[in-house]
């Protein structure tokens, strides 16, 4: 395959065939460096060699009812994990103080649980209005699966993009959850898309799922209209139903991330959770096809160092995209 012609051909508007997506994910490894390259091609086309970082707060921990094979914070999980209920105020504004430090335009508001109560809403809603005044910072928010009027509630208060992965394919669904459906998650993203917010979701490889799985990911992902779209890699973690699953490699996850940027070419990009066990040293290498990463810790599992990060993207060349706020910041000691 001739992955800069295909490249072209996707920047003028063509969509890959569903072979053609396939052939991506097998393709030899010998051809590895070609299809980043084809990557590339369409990234820089769109988004330059400009990286958006992103840093996650984990607001509520644990305390989850759903049974989702992947997570530490299920009610089935017996990974011993911090829980916690909802962080007062202060502590969130706290963690939009460290984010404005790390350069992350995004600061990410996560909360473990099916769905939010108004309570927890209005809280977060709450300090999110003070967080916009006083860092400027882009808001996301990933508090589950919404109720009528908790979106428009949240896009008044200043959020601008709400996170809902769809996770899986549709047809692997099942396999990982049976607490809700997937058109449970489609129905939220739909309500986070008619309230004016821009809607993120993602994905998360290598749980047991086949390359067909991936491909209708990517198509789903392209159907919805996500803005954003964070590829996670699975870090399976002990105490999970998922526990021993290892069945990445480096060069694997690069081919996902080029096919998630072939099927998707001007959406940005992620790439989040399990990025530092699974792409391990070939991590730069995903700069070409994704444009954008998250910073510090994730929710349960702790990331690279912060300056390892800043010096992976300085020795590859790109530069930081960050928007700073006119007026001068005062920060809290």
């Amino acid at each position: 395959m001739n992955y800069l012609t295909l490249a072209e051909q996707v920047i003028q508007g063509r969509t890959l065939s569903n072979d053609e997506a396939l052939y991506i994910l097998n393709s030899p490894d010998d051809e590895l460096l070609l299809l980043l390259h084809g990557a590339f091609k369409i990234r820089k086309h769109y988004y330059g060699k400009k990286v958006k970082l992103n840093m996650i707060i984990n607001t509520k921990s644990g305390l989850c009812p759903e049974n989702c094979g992947y997570c530490s914070q299920s009610s089935i999980s017996e990974a011993p994990i911090e829980k916690y209920r909802l962080l007062d105020k202060e502590s969130i504004i706290k963690g939009a103080e460290q984010a404005y430090r790390l350069h992350a335009g995004t600061y990410c508001i996560v909360a473990s649980g099916r769905g939010p109560s108004n309570k927890e809403v209005d809280n977060i809603a709450e300090a999110v209005t003070e967080i916009k005044e006083r860092f400027g910072l882009k808001i996301c928010a990933c508090l589950g699966i919404l109720k009528d009027g908790q979106a428009e509630k949240l896009k008044t208060a200043g959020v601008e993009r709400y996170n809902h992965n769809i996770n899986t394919s549709k047809e692997h669904h099942e396999n990982i959850t049976t607490s809700h459906t997937y058109e449970n998650r489609i129905e939220t993203i739909q309500k986070v898309k008619a309230s004016g917010i821009s809607p993120c979701s993602g994905v998360i490889i290598g749980m047991k799922e086949t390359l067909q799985d991936v491909v209708n990911m990517a198509f789903a992902l392209k159907e919805l209209d996500a803005d954003s779209i964070p590829v996670n890699f699975l870090h399976a973690i002990d105490g999970t139903p998922l526990q021993g699953t290892d069945e990445l490699n480096p060069r694997y996850c690069l081919k996902v991330l080029a096919l998630f940027r072939f099927i998707n070419p001007s959406k940005e990009i992620r790439i989040s959770g399990g990025r530092e066990v699974n792409l391990r040293t070939l991590q730069p290498l995903g700069l070409y096809a994704a444009n954008s990463i998250f910073v510090g810790d994730y929710l349960t599992t702790a990331g690279q160092e912060t300056t390892e990060d800043h010096n992976m993207l300085k020795d590859l060349g790109f530069e930081v995209e960050f928007h700073q706020p006119k007026e001068e910041l005062k920060f809290t000691v």
